[in-house]
């Protein structure tokens, strides 16, 4: 057993192990203080089969491991002459079986060695790039400690080309650290005549626990399964899964004979694993791959997460969402400019939430007038400035279940443009050029509209050049005003069908529009003050004067 923390639960497995017929050789690293140690020593003393080997300091990836498992490994060897099988685990290990069971399977399999031992170019479990070079490069320096001396010294090697030599004969193989190994094979390995020079080498091999035995036993064994006996899951990081007390089903259901890593407060999974009762579960071969698709789901999950939940495991990461809202919403740009009440009309005919201008610059304007709103966002324009796009993925996520629908213009808060546009869960509608119908309502002097509609038409060419842009991935409708105004009633046909499921086939009525008679003169007035309105469409300086018509310049009314 290799310790190095939690000694208490240590010295418990190491006394099941010992109390069922299993002697047991502890390494404890070097780096924990000897009172720890005597400590662990005075709690196991009552114990004949457990014994100390000498220490080595352990830091992960690099020989220390080795040299801690070949002094454990030896000491067994030596102490105990009627072992048959060595079985390295760790201190946070924990036998999920009866100890007989592992005992009368093991005496089924004699000459057999449980150990992952797998060519460089089979492995697909590496993280981090290394494979064939962590075998012809040096690593002097610890990845943990001294990461940037690490990198620097990998590309210095790679940039100069050296490689190392692999002594001849050895084929690089690598696998899980915790094996079980024949006394035959593991006295092989140890007394080897070219020990010293095979040592040599693997002290600069990066992670040599890894690779130093599972490499040595193809030289002297004749009967390698190249799997582990103990359950040991990595995430998509190569980091261990930590098993809790809620594992305990997923546990028993693996087969495995030993998992790691359990956390040391699982008390109900000690006090499960360590009886003794042979009813507790049908013998079965191990089989950690029947929970693998669980695993993979948790993987699944802790990458991307639930589709418009942004969450600490990946929002630092952009473009990992799993969907970048929970759900479809509706943007509408220029209609609350060109229709009159149009938010109560679309929230009674569509059966949807409506608000204002979410990104006003003076507030956020949510439906209803609210100052709080679901999942207790505020309207304070600060703090949704902050961060826009997390505003809104918060509003999606929090109102899930019900479609959310907002207005949109020039004179909002821009930053969240090109996210609206990358959103499939988006559906943009814009009027472009409406936002000159307020203004010419406005009593204003001439001077500082003709001011305010230069700016705001060069904000939404903007944006417009954002949604027509080539990674644009919403539903995009794009009228200009004339357009638009020459017939509604279509667009907003198909707007309703798309958005309320509880609408009716057929709109029988329509918003009141704005009043447009003078609009033409309106815009030419523009033109005339220096001022070129090209996103409004082509509106005629004077009004159609035929009545009844549906035209440019007159209100409209579905009766």
């Amino acid at each position: 057993m290799l310790c190095h923390t939690a000694f208490d639960r240590a010295a418990q497995v190491a006394r099941h192990w010992a109390g069922h017929g299993c002697p047991v050789v502890i390494h404890v690293d070097k780096r924990v203080k000897g009172k720890t140690v005597r400590k662990l020593m005075r709690d196991l003393a009552d114990v004949p089969d457990v014994r100390f080997s000498s220490r080595h300091a352990c830091e992960w990836g690099t020989w220390g491991l080795v040299a801690a498992t070949q002094a454990a490994a030896g000491l067994m060897l030596r102490e105990f002459p009627g072992v048959r099988h060595v079985y390295l685990a760790s201190g946070s290990c924990l036998p999920l079986r009866p100890v007989s069971e592992l005992v009368a399977y093991l005496d089924e399999r004699p000459k057999t060695d449980f150990i992952e031992s797998v060519t460089t170019e089979d492995v697909g479990w590496t993280v981090g790039g290394l494979n064939i070079e962590r075998f012809t490069l040096r690593f002097p320096f610890s990845w943990r400690k001294n990461r940037r001396l690490f990198d620097g010294y990998v590309r210095l090697q790679r940039r100069l080309g050296f490689k190392r030599r692999i002594p001849p004969g050895l084929v690089p193989h690598l696998g899980s650290q915790w094996w079980c190994l024949t006394r035959q094979t593991l006295s092989a390995i140890l007394e080897d005549p070219e020990r010293e020079s095979y040592e040599r080498y693997f002290q600069r091999v990066w992670i040599p626990d890894e690779s130093y035995f599972q490499t040595l036993v193809r030289q002297v064994s004749g009967n390698v399964e190249s799997r582990s006996l103990t359950l040991s899951k990595f995430d998509f990081q190569g980091k261990p899964h930590i098993f809790y007390d809620d594992h305990l089903q997923l546990l028993r259901k693996s087969d495995c004979f030993v998992a790691r890593k359990i956390w040391p407060q699982a008390d109900k999974l000690y006090r499960a694993f360590l009886t003794e009762d042979p009813g507790a579960q049908a013998v079965a071969e191990p089989n950690p791959g029947k929970i693998d698709r669980l695993f993979a789901k948790a993987v699944e999950r802790r990458t991307k997460g639930r589709a418009g939940l942004y969450m600490q495991s990946r929002f630092p990461n952009q473009d990992w969402e799993n969907g970048m809202t929970a759900a479809p919403y509706s943007v509408f740009e220029g209609f609350a400019e060109l229709f009159e009440n149009f938010e109560t009309w679309l929230g009674k005919v569509a059966g949807v939430r409506v608000h204002g201008h979410l990104f006003a610059p003076d507030r956020v304007r949510f439906s209803g007038g609210e100052t709080v709103y679901n999942g207790s966002m505020g309207d304070s324009a600060m703090l949704r400035d902050y961060n826009p796009r997390s505003f809104l993925v918060n509003l999606i996520w929090n109102t899930r279940g019900e479609r959310q629908c907002f207005q949109f213009g020039p004179a909002d808060e821009q930053k969240i443009s090109e996210f609206l546009s990358r959103d499939p869960h988006a559906q943009i509608s814009v009027i472009s050029g409406a936002w000159a119908v307020p203004l010419f309502h406005s009593n204003r002097n001439f001077s500082d509209i003709r001011r305010e509609a230069a700016l705001l038409q060069k904000i939404e060419s903007q944006h417009l050049a954002v949604l027509r842009g080539l990674h644009v991935k919403a539903r995009v409708r794009i009228w200009t005003l004339a357009d638009f105004v020459e017939n509604p009633m279509e667009p907003l046909q198909s707007i309703i069908d798309e958005i309320g499921p509880r609408a009716p086939r057929r709109l029988t009525e329509a918003p009141r529009m704005a009043d447009l008679t003078g609009f033409g003169q309106f815009l030419q007035n523009l033109r005339n003050q220096g001022m070129q309105p090209v996103l409004m469409g082509d509106f005629p300086a004077g009004d159609d004067p035929r009545p009844g018509n549906t035209r440019r310049g007159r209100p409209y009314l579905v009766k």
